[in-house]
């Protein structure tokens, strides 16, 4: 919430963007949105979900299986079972020397498995089959190979997160993922809208380097799952959003 206590987009950053730019990715039951499993895990929730609510998140999930809880902080209902949780924080753009690389290529479809291979060794988070469909992925190659990568993820109404900055342990101390982040912002800002990003509130390394580049600091958020009951209500399955 901002200082007013008025709901920001940023607050509920899933949710906005499943209702907004990336609406024709949403699935949905009832006041629950998620993006396709081979897309994101990203789940959107209300901002306060109620019984109704997380039955729906139980349904869409399927029973016994895993909910993303990626930036709810609040109560899990009595039946669910948390199974992992870690503190993160959220960064807004607040003076980034955002500018284009020469170096970087655009990635698609056909990088995909060399992306999932960089991602397998580095771990900058979830990157999935279909998730290079999000939004603009820059890498720089070197010999050919794929060395480092960043590009976009959710996308709100005028704000886009920056996501999956990741380097080749090899060619780490070169300033790739600093060039990369810059050229990534450079493109969200050429559409008029502010680049964000989030990380794990322990991944100090990652934060001096956001805040180097002229990251500030929005909030605290968490990033956590937990396992929906084995016994679920009666329901239609997800449908797309219309």
């Amino acid at each position: 919430m901002t200082k007013d206590d008025t709901p920001h987009v940023l607050d509920n950053p899933a949710r906005a963007a499943l209702t907004g730019p990336h609406a024709h990715f949403a699935e949905r039951r009832g006041r629950v949105l998620r993006y396709p499993v081979d897309v994101t895990p990203w789940l959107a929730l209300p901002d306060e979900p109620d019984t109704d609510d997380w039955a729906d998140a139980a349904m869409l999930a399927g029973p016994g299986n895993e909910v993303p809880l990626l930036g709810f902080q609040g109560q899990i209902p009595d039946g669910w079972e948390v199974t992992f949780r870690v503190e993160g924080v959220q960064f807004v753009d607040d003076g980034v020397a955002a500018a284009p690389d020469p170096e970087a290529v655009r990635l698609g479809p056909a990088d995909v498995p060399e992306i999932l291979d960089l991602v397998a060794r580095t771990r900058p988070g979830p990157f999935l089959p279909r998730t290079i469909e999000l939004g603009t992925y820059l890498g720089i190659r070197r010999n050919g190979a794929l060395i480092a990568m960043a590009g976009e993820r959710l996308h709100l109404p005028g704000w886009t997160e920056i996501s999956a900055v990741c380097t080749d342990p090899a060619a780490r101390g070169e300033g790739l993922a600093t060039r990369l982040i810059s050229a990534v912002a450079h493109g969200i800002r050429e559409r008029g809208e502010t680049p964000f990003l989030h990380t794990g509130a322990g991944n100090t390394h990652a934060i001096r380097l956001y805040e180097s580049l002229g990251f500030r600091l929005r909030r605290t958020t968490a990033f956590g799952a937990a396992r929906a009951p084995e016994r679920l209500p009666e329901g239609r399955t997800a449908v797309p959003v219309p």
